[in-house]
């Protein structure tokens, strides 16, 4: 089974065309990446090594950025991307909870935000609370299974970026 994707609670496809870059692949080979036309998803280091050429790119732009990569280095340019994919190299890795909310609260990007990698059923609800709107559900996963997470708690006690205030405080009001 192919990867899947979850957007706004229901499967849907997948326009964007994710470009990937070898692990090995230096500085200064990046600056003579060639990005195809389209909506398209480049590595942030990619990003950094060609910003000037790609803001005058046509077609949307989306940037992925790794697990160990510091959201704060983009934080000028997010009004430039469509789409934000945060990876989860393992299930165990939690650091993408942290830049997504990061990216929604303090730097105030309001585009589509992807979590994609090692994802499953039982992390999609946390992965909305902190800002997700889209998921790439991987190989040999059931999204359409995958998308009744959503409805596995029916009230939330705790403030998100998807509920702003805490149940004691919207029951007080």
């Amino acid at each position: 089974m192919p990867e899947q994707l979850i957007q706004g609670r229901q499967l849907a496809d997948n326009r964007w065309t994710t470009l990937t870059i070898a692990d090995d692949a230096g500085d200064t080979n990046l600056a003579h990446v060639a990005v195809p036309a389209g909506a398209v998803i480049i590595p942030a280091p990619l990003w950094l090594a060609q910003r000037a050429a790609l803001i005058a790119r046509e077609g949307e732009i989306g940037v992925s950025l790794a697990s160990t990569f510091e959201v704060e280095t983009l934080a000028a340019d997010i009004a430039h991307f469509s789409l934000i994919a945060v990876e989860f190299p393992k299930f165990v890795d939690g650091r993408g909870y942290s830049t997504a909310r990061l990216l929604r609260e303090r730097y105030g990007y309001t585009g589509e935000l992807r979590a994609v990698g090692d994802i499953g059923r039982d992390q999609l609800f946390y992965l909305s609370r902190v800002g997700f709107t889209s998921f790439l559900i991987p190989d040999g996963r059931d999204a359409a299974a995958a998308l009744q997470s959503f409805n596995d708690f029916p009230e939330v006690y705790q403030s998100g970026v998807d509920q702003a205030l805490p149940l004691f405080r919207r029951r007080a009001a």
